[in-house]
């Protein structure tokens, strides 16, 4: 068995703006910089034998200070990277509904062959994601690795860890610098513990994208 524990990146000024991020290499703010800094001392006396990280600046920034807690070098891998939006990357959502209607529409179905234009599709984005993560397993069999990653792809981790398929929105929080512990053996995934974040506790609020709630609020009958 090999145990993950899975960190998303801290927050960037782009997730105050629930921007569609994705491979637009953005950088962690001021809250984003301490949310890294206590994921460290959170993780300080953690037994890991290995710390993979995104590419991404965000996460990269993210896994310094875990990286010095536990005498460890961060490996970059691109394909820990989150979902590719394609021409949307970095828009905000009523920019995205005013210039790209159609696919906005698309992507409130939530389907999992569907994609922004020049982006990736869910499918397309979870086997990216799932090769990388059984990579990884193969590289440490019986160990502990630590993974600085995106909303994303935690996303694509929890929903093969229960089963739920790549259709329908994002049904598991996903904070920023949570902390997630999953262990994957020959049966599968098995989630230890989902969005810690007691290291955050007194921290500002932080923004939350609720996929169900784009859905509701959206006045399109199409996009319902």
């Amino acid at each position: 068995m090999t145990e993950l524990i899975l960190l998303r990146h801290g927050e960037t000024d782009w997730n105050r703006e629930l921007r569609f991020q994705g491979h637009v290499d953005v950088a962690l703010n001021a809250i984003g910089l301490e949310q890294a800094r206590r994921l460290g001392r959170r993780l300080a006396g953690e037994v890991a034998h290995g710390l993979y990280a995104s590419d991404l600046l965000r996460a990269r920034q993210t896994a310094q200070p875990v990286a010095r807690e536990l005498a460890l070098a961060s490996v970059t891998d691109a394909a820990l990277r989150e979902q590719n939006f394609g021409l949307v990357d970095g828009m905000k959502v009523d920019d995205i509904k005013a210039q790209h209607p159609r696919a906005w529409e698309g992507w409130l179905r939530f389907h999992e062959d569907f994609c922004m234009p020049e982006g990736e599709s869910t499918r397309q984005f979870h086997a990216r994601v799932m090769d990388a993560v059984y990579r990884m397993v193969a590289a440490h069999p019986g160990e502990t690795v630590v993974v600085v990653t995106h909303g994303g792809v935690l996303d694509m981790i929890y929903r093969t860890a229960r089963s739920l398929g790549l259709n329908g929105p994002r049904q598991s929080e996903i904070p920023n610098a949570g902390l997630n512990r999953v262990r994957v053996d020959e049966t599968g995934i098995g989630i230890l513990a989902w969005a810690d974040v007691r290291h955050l506790a007194d921290l500002p609020p932080q923004p939350v994208y609720d996929q169900l709630k784009l859905v509701a609020t959206d006045s399109r009958p199409s996009a319902r």
